[in-house]
Order: C-alpha cells, then sequence, then structure tokens
C-alpha cells in the first residue's frame, strides 16, 4: 500500500496548488513588487522608486484613519456577531424547556421558523442589503427616523449616514444584521452533533441554560467558533465592509472620511487617483493587518481539544 504514496499525493495536490499558486500567491507577490515603483495603474511604463510609497503611506494621516476604522470593525464586529449567533443558534437548538413526551433537549418554540427569519438576511446579496439601509437611514424619509416620529420622538431625529460621530456605527450594525444568520446556521449545524446524553447529564446535575452553555456547549463548540471568528474578521477586513461603505455613505467614506477603510482606500487611490503602486502599498498593509488578525485569534484562542 505504501508503493507510489507520495507519486500519488503530488499527481493529486499538483494542479490544485498550481492554480492556487498562480491565482493567489502570484497577484500578492506582484502587488508587493508594485508597491516599490510609480505606476499608474494605465500606463505600461513606470519605475522603482524604492520605499517612497511606504514612507508616504506613514505620514498620510487619511491612511491612519482608514486603519483604524478597519481594525475596529476587525475587533467589534466579530464579537458581536459571534456572540449573537452563538446565542441565537442555543436558544433555537437546546434553551428550549423540556416538553411533556418531547426530547430532553430542544430549542424554544417556533425555532425552526426563528432559523428561517435570521438566515434570511443571506439570501440578500450584500448591495441590496446596503441600498435597503441606506433608504432607511435616510433622515428625512427614512423608516427609522419615521418610526421614531411616529412612537413620538419628533426630537430625536438623527442623521445617521450623515454624522460623521453615527456614520461608523450605522455601518457596522447593517454587517452584523447581514451576517449573524450565516453563524447561526453554522453554530446549529455544530451543536447538532453535540451528543444529547452530554445534555442530559448536566440538566441530571440541575445546570442552567448558562451553565449548559459555558460548561458545555461552548467548549465542544470552540473549533467552530474560533473558525467562524477568523472568517467574521476576514469579512471585516475586506469585500463586505468595502461593499456597505462604498453603496451607503456619502463621498464613499464620508462624512470627513468617518467611515473609510482600509480596502475602500486602496479602491479609491486606484481606480479614482490613478495611483495603482501607491494603492498596492496600501493592500500590502492590509494584507499584514489580516494575516496578523487571524494569527492573534488562532493563538489566543488555542486550547486542548475536545473529543466527544
Amino acid at each position: 500500500m505504501q508503493h507510489g504514496k507520495y507519486r500519488f499525493i503530488v499527481g493529486f495536490l499538483a494542479l490544485p496548488l498550481g492554480l492556487y499558486a498562480l491565482f493567489v500567491i502570484w497577484p500578492f507577490i506582484q502587488s508587493i513588487y508594485y508597491s516599490f515603483t510609480d505606476w499608474t495603474g494605465l500606463s505600461p511604463e513606470f519605475k522603482m522608486v524604492g520605499f517612497d510609497n511606504y514612507s508616504r503611506m506613514l505620514d498620510d494621516e487619511i491612511f491612519w484613519k482608514s486603519l483604524q476604522h478597519s481594525l475596529l470593525f476587525a475587533l467589534l464586529l466579530p464579537v458581536v456577531t459571534i456572540s449573537l449567533a452563538l446565542f441565537f443558534a442555543f436558544m433555537i437548538n437546546v434553551g428550549g424547556r423540556k416538553r411533556k413526551n418531547g426530547p430532553v433537549v430542544s430549542g424554544v418554540r417556533g425555532s425552526s421558523f426563528y432559523k428561517i427569519v435570521y438566515f434570511f438576511p443571506q439570501v440578500l446579496s450584500i448591495a441590496i442589503v446596503a441600498l435597503l439601509f441606506a433608504f432607511a437611514y435616510n433622515p428625512d424619509s427614512g423608516a427609522i427616523n419615521s418610526v421614531l416620529r411616529g412612537i413620538g420622538l419628533d426630537d430625536v431625529q438623527p442623521l445617521w449616514l450623515g454624522d460623521p460621530d453615527l456614520a461608523l456605527w450605522a455601518v457596522m450594525a447593517v454587517l452584523v444584521w447581514s451576517t449573524v444568520g450565516f453563524f447561526v446556521v453554522l453554530f446549529s449545524a455544530g451543536m447538532a452533533s453535540i451528543p444529547a446524553e452530554m445534555y442530559e447529564a448536566a440538566l441530571l446535575d440541575g445546570a442552567g441554560r448558562a451553565t449548559t452553555f459555558f460548561r458545555v456547549t461552548l467548549p465542544l463548540l470552540w473549533d467552530t467558533v474560533q473558525s467562524g471568528w477568523v472568517y467574521m474578521g476576514i469579512l471585516a477586513l475586506g469585500a463586505e465592509s468595502f461593499a456597505v461603505v462604498q453603496i451607503m455613505t456619502t463621498g464613499p467614506g464620508g462624512p470627513d472620511y468617518s467611515t473609510t477603510v482600509m480596502v475602500l482606500y486602496v479602491y479609491q487611490k486606484a481606480f479614482r487617483d490613478g495611483q495603482a503602486a501607491y494603492a498596492t502599498t496600501i493592500g500590502v498593509a492590509l494584507l499584514v493587518v489580516t494575516l496578523a488578525f487571524a494569527a492573534v485569534v488562532m493563538r489566543l484562542g488555542r486550547r486542548e481539544r475536545l473529543e466527544y
């Protein structure tokens, strides 16, 4: 059985690894190379400028604002989204009361309906979600301020996306709403694989919902939670945050760069300002931030693997 094992493995891995190197690794290498040039993105001619782009980036006030916003996204969005998803998944799978002649472990009443409700945002494109909330946040005719007026809070009429102090939080709320359903489904699948006997034993020992969650569910689901944490952080640093900020905010990235994130700043420098080399420099910084985030989460989340 060992004869020709390595040739067999190499034969299967050669094509996918080659495609990965061509379409993933090589563009990264190209980006790092172009960050040392003055390439505009349009002209085939460019020259090497050394570390000039990196020096410019370190002196760029807008870059530091975008970095601050991206780090805020990466730190807060996974915490809020994962926490909500864990709570919702636990309640619709395990958090119900025991019913007569029913299973010992079950979700709350109507859990099947709640699963559909939570997953519904995943059916919509992130662009559609951003457009819908852009209308909802309209200070004059939007649904949110209309509801506030309807309940007598005429004096509470925030500008939402027009207020530099509120715009970023309004955008983050949309990202939480649009992504929490995916993690509810992910965690629900993980909880369904946990043997019911463990929950039954915990209940016989008098454990309540909180104890059951922290002593049984979370330790056995930790690998899934860790993977979801990294995935949510990458979404917050990448395409999801770009789409929402690009579509919803004025500028985009306004007002006064209060919602500019790194991935949006890369796009603006490359396609709006014709500064592709400088854009790739910011892209390299974004790559470092993303890798550092994943490494920190994996390191801090490392714990002994539990088998069941």
